[in-house]
């Protein structure tokens, strides 16, 4: 267990650090956040899973990520959407952006378990 944690950290560091660099790079600027974060865990955690459970258990978690991804990424463009709706409250606003989240989760869950590749 304290082995796993500390490659964990070792290459969850230097994988932060890697996108850290791309995101000084890329402009603007705003996107740096965006490639210190979500990339380099998710690569950390798909080198850790490949190597203690193997190639389909590491593609099936690559999947799932990328359904988390597109979810997430709709309910984002959802936030926008209703954070430009004046006078809508925050709650009604908040809920609507999660149920989009939720409806996109779900049907990407069942997509992966109706192909087999996930249940």
């Amino acid at each position: 267990m304290a082995t796993e944690l500390a490659i964990r950290f070792v290459l969850g560091g230097a994988i932060v650090s890697v996108f850290a660099v791309l995101g000084d790079v890329v402009r603007p600027k705003t996107l740096a956040g965006v490639f210190g974060a979500a990339p380099s865990v998710a690569l950390a955690t798909l080198a850790l899973a490949y190597a203690k459970h193997g190639g389909d258990y590491a593609s099936v978690e690559a999947r799932s990520m990328l359904v988390g991804a597109l979810a997430f990424g709709v309910y984002a463009a959802a936030c926008v959407g209703v954070a430009r709706q004046p006078g809508l409250p925050v709650w009604i606003g908040a809920a609507a952006a999660w149920a989009a989240w939720l409806v996109v989760a779900l049907a990407g869950h069942a997509a992966l378990v109706a192909s087999g590749v996930t249940s």
